[in-house]
């Protein structure tokens, strides 16, 4: 699996930020290079009152998921 890993931040406060991120378990890291503008382009409509600052794309590590 595939995450898009991002920053996004509060529009009004910018400095309140949180990360966030969507998972997909049909592409490759490189097809999530290629498709993470348009998705998080989706999100942010979708989140008008938020900004993203930063992304990246990364294998899912199943150490780091809460059990």
């Amino acid at each position: 699996m595939i995450e898009l890993l991002f920053v996004a931040c509060l529009a009004t406060s910018p400095e309140n930020c949180r990360e966030r991120s969507l998972v997909f378990t049909d592409v490759t890291p490189m097809q999530c290079l290629m498709t993470a503008q348009p998705e998080l382009a989706k999100w942010n409509d979708s989140h008008p009152n938020e900004m993203i600052k930063s992304w990246r794309c990364r294998m899912v590590s199943f150490a780091e998921q809460d059990t």
